[in-house]
């Protein structure tokens, strides 16, 4: 059966339900590297807005004292602990150790009280001590950043929805290398696991907390 219609059309009255903020949020930048920004890469995404929105985020999130925690992916030089993800794509070999293509991108350096978590798989939880440390934390929500919509964000957001936190997911400050595919996501993200937000509304929230 072929639906009908309009994507928005269908979903109404079924998914459109919103969870809201929650009260102690963190804000997590996911895999902002150079492996997205360098146009040799064959990664380039041309995302440049979205870690601008981000930065912007973080800039509110330091205001607020809410933590702010990164990500990255790193492999050993073999790709041994890789596993299908590095087979089913081979351009992750730009996050082996050591290579430059996993850098930071110039304005992101992380502070010196700032988590930084490595992983090899797609969510951020995933062989991570992410669930434990937002748990052990008190937050009950994760305000999401980082690339790539379709991939390690989406990954995320289906983690968090299904480890009991809040996800929220910031508009401009995730992208992807297909507009189709970014809109696509956020989309799916939005129906049916956390809440798509604009940047404005994480900001207002995050001055609200602080307030």
């Amino acid at each position: 059966m072929s639906a009908t219609g309009d994507a928005k059309s269908n979903y109404a009255g079924v998914f459109e339900g919103r969870i809201g903020f929650g009260q102690r949020p963190a804000l997590i930048l996911i895999d902002f590297v150079e492996a997205y920004f360098a146009p040799d890469s064959p990664l380039f995404a041309d995302v440049q807005p979205a870690l601008d929105a981000a930065l912007d985020l973080r800039d509110a999130a330091r205001a607020a004292a809410i933590p702010v925690i990164y990500t990255n992916v790193v492999y050993h030089p073999s790709m041994r602990d890789g596993g299908r993800f590095a087979q089913k794509i081979g351009a992750l070999s730009s996050f082996t150790r050591g290579n430059p293509m996993g850098d930071w991108p110039r304005g992101l350096e992380p502070g010196e009280d700032e988590l930084v978590i490595s992983k090899q798989y797609a969510s951020c939880f995933f062989g991570t001590s992410l669930a434990a440390t937002l748990a052990a934390n008190g937050h009950d929500s994760l305000v999401i950043t980082g690339l790539s919509t379709s991939g390690c964000v989406r990954a995320t957001c289906v983690d968090a929805c299904q480890h009991g936190f809040i996800p929220i997911v910031v508009g401009e400050a995730v992208g992807d290398r297909h507009d189709e595919v970014h809109r696509s996501n956020l989309f799916d993200m939005n129906a049916k696991y956390g809440d798509v937000v604009s940047l404005a509304e994480a900001k207002a929230n995050f001055a609200k907390l602080a307030g």
